[in-house]
């Protein structure tokens, strides 16, 4: 594995969970720009895996590192917020109180109002709800909510976005168009991504590698 130019690079990667591991033997690497996708049945790491590339769990064996920058290895993590990574969850975790102009800003507190609110605008324009920024979040579809919750973890640039079951609360329908419209919006800002989940149709729609979990271990990367 050449780490030198991959943008995410994890190699011999074991996570445990007590005395049990939960993720053993993975390596995989991915460039700059591309999607990758770890897909797998519930319980087969996947969700682990990325937890530990969002620094969440610490590497037990093995190393991580983002951008040339070793973020995991054994007694060396670097705190999740200091990784640059944006996230995207299950349950969206949009914040009730605050309009979709302030979700979508809430990483952006330290920067100047003016470039904030250009950038906010940016973003939701992106997202295809660019008349959207006064509405409050339990007034959105939930379709509306996942696209909110991209452009809040697209908006501070982040070296890496991480996508955890994105699409797992929606049905089936809206989960393919939005599929696509998600592959479309990363591919536009260049954002390197990794997503899990458990439905095929999701990884090969969405990503431009896709890895195959088991029992805790990557079965292939292509």
């Amino acid at each position: 594995m050449d780490t030198a130019t991959a943008w995410l690079a994890i190699s011999d990667l074991e996570v445990r969970y007590a005395a049990r591991s939960v993720v053993r033997g993975l390596s995989l690497e991915l460039d700059s720009g591309a999607i990758g996708c770890l897909l797998g049945a519930s319980g087969c790491g996947k969700t682990t895996a990325l937890r530990a590339i969002a620094g969440f769990e610490p590497a037990y064996a093995g190393h991580i590192v983002i951008a040339g920058d070793r973020v995991s290895a054994p007694g060396h993590t670097v705190a999740p917020e200091a990784r640059q990574i944006g996230m995207v969850f299950q349950d969206y975790a949009l914040f009730p109180h605050l309009d979709v102009a302030g979700n979508v800003g809430f990483g952006l507190a330290r920067r100047p109002r003016r470039e904030r609110a250009a950038r906010v605008a940016q973003m939701l324009d992106l997202v295809g709800l660019a008349e959207a920024g006064a509405r409050m979040p339990h007034e959105l579809s939930g379709g509306q909510q996942q696209r909110v919750a991209l452009a809040r973890a697209l908006a501070p640039a982040p070296r890496l976005l991480l996508l955890d079951e994105p699409f797992s609360n929606l049905d089936t329908e809206l989960r393919e168009k939005l599929a696509g419209e998600v592959r479309t919006i990363i591919k536009a800002t260049g954002t390197t991504a990794i997503l899990v989940t458990h439905d095929q149709h999701e990884a090969f729609a969405i990503a431009d590698r896709v890895g195959v979990m088991n029992e805790g271990r990557l079965c292939q990367w292509s």
